[in-house]
């Protein structure tokens, strides 16, 4: 038999603290990622809003424009 099969790195009641740090940090690094996902989300929601107001401002401006040429 290898010494592996015989002698586990960490006995099983060892090696709870690890695997609970070790899904906390997953925890952690999955809840980042989230929170950063949602704030570029954000952001991306007001640039198209402000892109939406701002073509509805051309939009009206090429109307008022039109409306002040003489038709002929």
């Amino acid at each position: 038999m290898s010494a592996l099969a015989v002698s586990p790195a960490l006995a099983p009641g060892k090696a709870a603290p690890y695997v609970i740090a070790a899904y906390a940090v997953f925890l952690a690094i999955v809840l980042i990622y989230v929170a950063i996902m949602a704030r570029r989300l954000t952001r991306t929601e007001k640039d198209v809003q402000q892109l939406k107001r701002e073509l509805d401002q051309r939009a009206a401006a090429a109307e008022h424009k039109d409306e002040r040429e003489p038709v002929l």
